[in-house]
């Protein structure tokens, strides 16, 4: 199980190194990222994470936890639920609770040798106890599983309260000790009432508080057996030894108080943890306690091994009455018959049967009267309607009528708020008789939940959303989108308007800050220009001379295809057209250009050089 915790819940508690492992849950040490603290955390097993009443009672200890505020009691910071993977690789559901962290250690190590606490030290540890269990008590939870392993020391003697992990409310009379058919409590602290799978009360946790003090006190509980069956049934029916027959420094006057607590009937404890934590300290202090002499419970033990319903106050009466009787009839043994006790005696004879022929006479009237016989019709109440009512209002909506609230696991529901009331067992208007049991359920939310549309938020922003909408945030990836701002979610797995079970995670993925640049080369400057603009980058434009290439493409870029970060100015380098070469010039002389006679022809077709001159001669 440690390897599959992740090592941080909820995106803030560092889970340490296991601390504690009891039958329902593993401790870790933790440490809370956002407020800098050393927490206690505590999570489900996962062997028992599949299983819904576990899961339903893990949830009931945090909801219980968490309503009390006393510093004799462990205080729960925070609660949720983590999604593990399990070695087969499915993936369940497991709750955790974050509770104080306190250094000490329980009680269990002090009595764990078999040696008695010293009676100082073991009445300030029990009077811390009842203490927490006044002030859980008066917010109407009783705790059903005091023991010492549920009891730390801190190193400056405070005591604390831990683990209400079957606790329940006063008025949910399904909190007997049976729950599908699995003992809950430990043996040795069990309530006569949890051990027959009655409904359970305050005065149950003075019982099991009386088993602590029991245990300090002599080093050994009141019961032990080869068996839990064994242990529970000597809780039931057999009256503890006396502390000081144990340890003989304990005073009488303790014994009073651990056998009353320890009483049978719970009607015969005290009747709240204030009183029984008054009669211990007057124990101590040398005052006078509200407590019977031990006596009384020794008759109580003999009533109840014969079955006789009675109390343990009622047989001690008895027992004097008892005692009264063989007296007098002692003191009435046959006397001479001149003497008067006879006479008398012989009367109240007569009287006796009497009245007991009055007695049966009056029977007789009783049973040929079938209208006296006829019990009076039962009171009837309607069940109220408790639309809108959270768990203390139904509770006390019920009360007010005279019916007694059951409260079921939790159902869940698109239509009411989660732990508001759904419907109740049975219906709203229905005619019952007053003292009946209502089971009432209260929402768990709905059984899914739309995926909201978060794209174009930032990250905070979605992780709000989802929050609203019964759902948290996931993983998150990053992905180059130059179409979203930096940071912002471009898509949701699920997706939005998907279906998804409330708490579950909702992965991100958000834009980054890069950008895929691509190989512009052999794009007009405008096709890249206007990529780059899409690409969130920047375009910086030279131009160079290119017989290769036609003018106005790109022939190079500054920077390679590739990731770059977006706002990046890349230098695009265009092609301009060369210009035509020029003509070469010549070496020759200009040839010059003839005059005018020169280019006139003769009109008689002769020559006009060399042909006079001949004539002439």
């Amino acid at each position: 199980m440690v390897d599959e915790i992740p090592r941080v819940l909820a995106g803030r508690y560092e889970v340490g190194e296991l601390i504690g492992r009891g039958g329902m849950a593993e401790v870790h040490i933790g440490y809370d990222n956002r407020l800098s603290r050393t927490v206690a955390i505590k999570v489900l097993r996962s062997d028992l994470a599949r299983d819904a009443t576990f899961q339903a009672r893990f949830r009931r200890e945090a909801q219980s936890s968490a309503a009390l505020n006393h510093p004799s009691i462990v205080a729960v910071y925070d609660t949720g639920e983590e999604q593990v993977a399990t070695p087969s690789g499915q993936h369940i559901t497991v709750p955790f609770i974050v509770m104080e962290y306190v250094e000490g250690h329980t009680v269990r190590s002090l009595v764990s040798g078999g040696d008695p606490v010293p009676i100082e030290e073991a009445v300030e540890i029990v009077v811390g106890v009842l203490s927490a269990l006044e002030y859980s008590h008066r917010e109407g939870i009783v705790h059903r599983d005091i023991k010492p392993g549920n009891i730390m020391l801190t190193p400056t003697g405070q005591v604390k309260v831990m683990d209400f992990g079957i606790a329940r409310a006063m008025t949910d009379s399904a909190a007997t000790m049976t729950q599908t058919h699995a003992v809950v409590g430990t043996a040795q602290y069990l309530s006569p009432e949890q051990a027959r799978g009655e409904v359970v009360d305050a005065r149950s946790d003075l019982y099991s508080t009386g088993c602590l003090l029991y245990e300090l006190l002599t080093g050994q509980p009141p019961f032990t057996g080869d068996s839990a069956l064994a242990v529970a049934y000597q809780h039931v029916g057999e009256t503890p030894k006396t502390p000081s027959s144990v340890a003989p420094d304990i005073p009488e006057v303790l014994d009073r108080v651990v056998l009353k607590a320890l009483a049978k009937d719970r009607n015969d404890r005290y009747s709240d943890a204030a009183h029984m934590r008054a009669d211990l300290l007057a124990a101590v202090r040398g005052g006078r306690v509200e407590a019977p002499a031990t006596a009384v419970w020794g008759a109580a033990g003999a009533a109840a091994g014969a079955t006789a319903v009675t109390t343990p106050l009622a047989a001690a009466e008895a027992t004097r009455t008892m005692s009264a009787t063989t007296t007098a009839t002692r003191a009435g043994a046959p006397a001479p018959a001149d003497e008067e006790p006879p006479r008398r005696s012989r009367w109240w004879v007569w009287l006796l049967a009497l009245l007991g022929v009055a007695a049966a006479v009056g029977i007789v009237a009783l049973v040929m009267n079938p209208a006296n016989n006829e019990p009076p019709p039962p009171e009837m109440v309607q069940v109220p309607d408790m639309t809108g009512l959270d768990q203390v209002g139904a509770r006390q909506e019920l009360e007010d009528v005279g019916l007694v609230a059951s409260i079921v696991d939790d159902v869940p529901s698109d239509t009411v708020e989660a732990g508001l009331f759904v419907e109740s067992d049975p219906p709203a208007g229905t005619e019952i008789e007053v003292g009946q049991t209502v089971e009432i359920a209260f929402s768990s939310g709905p059984e899914a939940v739309e995926v909201p549309n978060v794209v174009g938020m930032t990250q905070d922003q979605a992780a709000s959303a989802l929050e609203g909408a019964g759902l948290t945030s996931g993983s998150v990836t990053e992905v180059n989108d130059p179409s979203a701002a930096a940071g912002d979610v471009v898509a949701t797995d699920p997706a939005a308007g998907d279906s998804a079970a409330p708490g579950s995670r909702v992965n991100l993925t958000v834009a980054s800050n890069l950008a895929d640049l691509p190989d512009l080369t052999g794009k007009t400057e405008e096709e890249a220009s206007a990529a780059l603009a899409g690409l969130d980058l920047n375009a910086r434009i030279t131009q160079e001379e290119s017989a290769d290439a036609p003018a106005g493409t790109v022939i190079s870029q500054s920077h390679p295809a590739g990731v770059v970060e977006r706002g990046t100015t890349i230098t695009l380098t265009v092609a301009v057209a060369a210009p035509e070469p020029s003509p070469e010039p010549t070496t020759e002389p200009p040839t010059e250009e003839p005059t005018q006679d020169q280019t006139e022809a003769p009109t008689d077709g002769q020559p006009t050089d060399g042909g006079g001159q001949g004539n002439d001669g």
